[in-house]
């Protein structure tokens, strides 16, 4: 098994305030010296690993989850970076404005973090394959709302995405507004849901089920092809932890496969 290393004080230019980032470098980064490794960047990093510094009992389980599908052979094995959220989680990771919660959205900082900041510290410190292709981006929930809007407005750094349970309903649905064209960018996108997801946040219903497969089809119409996109509908699927680490190994197959 690799190792996580926690790096604390990273420096946020654009949202004034500085961040906890957690690298895991998986077995192969210590037994092959020479080789490079591609780069996977997740959202709500204190969930992220099975290690006993995370922040909550239930988490993806990422380390776990990469090591199995490398020794497998379906993937070659990723570096993760897991992004702990800051003291406001749906600011950072909201695009836009969420009126109807009274959120003011500062999701377009948080990405310049990761792709001008971040990912320039991440290439000079690590062996990482620094191209779109090598470079993805994932989260849940809002995370994977923010992981969307990354590949849509920065495609050029991230070739590779995952919105798992993705709230692609925040804001009244503005990322089906933005979304309407493919971006002539070399994708892979993964999207996933529960067949029966739906959860309410305040007075707010998100209705995952429905326009998770609905956002699926507008891409799909915008041009983007199988090889390209793909959607899991999980028919035990529910908004925890618990069901986007049972589903992580397979969507590491897909997302992170050559």
């Amino acid at each position: 098994m690799g190792e996580v290393h926690i790096i604390r004080g990273l420096d946020s230019p654009g949202e004034g305030f500085q961040r906890t980032v957690r690298v895991y470098t998986p077995e192969a980064y210590d037994r092959e010296p020479q080789r490079r490794f591609g780069v996977l960047y997740m959202q709500d990093g204190q969930n992220v690993f099975a290690d006993p510094q995370s922040a909550v009992y239930d988490t993806w389980c990422a380390n776990w989850a990469i090591e199995e599908v490398a020794s497998e052979g379906s993937t070659e094995p990723w570096i993760i970076v897991g992004i702990d959220h800051g003291s406001d989680r749906f600011a950072e990771y909201s695009p836009w404005d969420e009126r109807r919660l009274n959120v003011h959205g500062r999701g377009p900082e948080y990405v310049s973090f990761v792709a001008d900041t971040l990912k320039p510290y991440i290439d000079r410190t690590y062996r990482t394959r620094t191209e779109s292709e090598r470079t993805g981006i994932m989260g849940s929930s809002l995370g994977g709302l923010i992981a969307l809007f990354a590949g849509l407005t920065r495609p050029e750094v991230f070739g590779r995405v995952g919105g798992v349970s993705p709230t692609v309903m925040w804001s009244e649905g503005r990322l089906f507004e933005a979304w309407r064209e493919h971006t002539h960018r070399w994708s892979r996108i993964y999207l996933d849901v529960g067949a029966h997801e739906r959860i309410y946040q305040q007075h707010v219903p998100l209705n995952y089920a429905d326009l998770v497969q609905r956002f699926y089809d507008q891409l799909r119409r915008a041009g983007y092809a199988d090889y390209e996109l793909k959607l899991v509908v999980d028919p035990d699927g529910i908004h925890h932890e618990t069901s986007w680490m049972r589903r992580l190994p397979d969507a590491f197959r897909w997302l992170l496969a050559d």
